[in-house]
């Protein structure tokens, strides 16, 4: 078997008008660790305990070093974490995903969409990015509309981790 590289690649900062999509630490784990044992985990696999999420924040932050692209956490201006936005690969995902969460309180408000656009937009920018999608729980009414806001269609030929799963493909923009 070939052996992989690690990349050097350093998470980037994106700002929005309104956000600020910065690399995770470790200072972000009690939220994120919240966030994956509530019920609002559900649709993510969850309610995760403790190792579990300690599992995914440790997978979405080594994802840099290995690919060139993973999570980024989602502030506002005033420094509160609102939650996070990714590109998820390896081999749990037959593509690269576009995955969003957003935490309590912060909801509808038009984050998880900004986010997303922004990542996916600097991921279509970036080399070895031709295709993104989106895995989404059937019962997820919320991230189906974010979804739907940035664009993607449903690809119901496509694989999927998860066989119940929705498939959103996000269409690379024109040059």
């Amino acid at each position: 078997m070939p052996r992989s590289i690690l990349l050097s690649t350093a998470p980037p900062t994106i700002r929005t008008e309104r956000l600020i999509l910065r690399a995770p630490v470790a200072g972000d784990f009690p939220d994120y660790a919240a966030f994956l044992a509530s019920e609002r985990a559900q649709h993510m696999g969850g309610p995760y305990d403790r190792r579990g999420a300690w599992g995914l924040f440790c997978h979405d932050v080594a994802q840099w070093a290995l690919f060139g692209h993973g999570a980024l956490m989602i502030d506002l201006p005033s420094g509160i974490c609102a939650g996070q936005v990714g590109i998820n690969h390896g081999p749990l995902f037959p593509e690269k995903e576009l995955g969003w969460l957003i935490y309590a309180g912060h909801e509808g408000q038009g984050y998880a969409s900004e986010a997303a656009a922004a990542l996916r937009d600097w991921a279509f920018g970036r080399p070895g990015i031709e295709t993104l999608v989106s895995y989404v729980d059937p019962h997820n009414r919320r991230s189906i509309a974010v979804a739907e806001r940035l664009g993607a269609h449903l690809d119901a030929g496509a694989d999927r981790p998860d066989p119940g799963d929705l498939v959103y493909r996000h269409e690379r923009p024109a040059s």
